[in-house]
């Protein structure tokens, strides 16, 4: 399966406000440049991140968006859910009546254990995950220029 720019930007866009977590609310232009995603296409992002309950919107000359949980509360899998909808990699894994061979299909197998497999990292990866991933590589990235 391949993730979309929806899921990926979406995520995106999620650590960065993760890592301005308690900051006031941040503003989408100021999300765009520091990911370098397109304003106009970051704005289709956020509906449904609003709608999902994990970001809140807030109005008036100190707004933007901001988390509505805690960044170790939002999985992954949560996001991407609301931003690319099922990641069954073919679409007989969340409907079998599609095709009549699902019953006895060996391939079908595959492709479900594969559907598991990916939903296990997205369900054990947090946004605070990320924000500790990113971290350790500015760290890293820092430290190779002090060598």
């Amino acid at each position: 399966m391949k993730l979309s720019t929806r899921g990926r930007y979406g995520t995106r866009a999620l650590l960065e406000l993760a890592l301005h977590q308690g900051e006031e609310p941040v503003l989408l232009r100021d999300i765009a440049k520091g990911q370098q995603i397109s304003l106009p296409y970051l704005e289709h992002l956020i509906a449904p991140l609003i709608a999902g309950g994990i970001l809140r919107s807030t109005k008036g000359p100190r707004g933007g968006v901001s988390l509505a949980k805690n960044p170790e509360e939002i999985k992954l899998s949560e996001v991407i859910q609301l931003l690319e909808g099922s990641i069954a990699p073919v679409e007989c894994i969340n409907n079998p009546g599609i095709c009549e061979r699902s019953k006895f299909c060996v391939t079908r197998d595959v492709w479900s254990e594969l559907k598991m497999a990916m939903n296990g990292v997205l369900e054990s990866t947090t946004l605070q995950d990320l924000v500790e991933r990113h971290s350790r590589k500015e760290q890293s990235e820092q430290a190779m220029y002090y060598v």
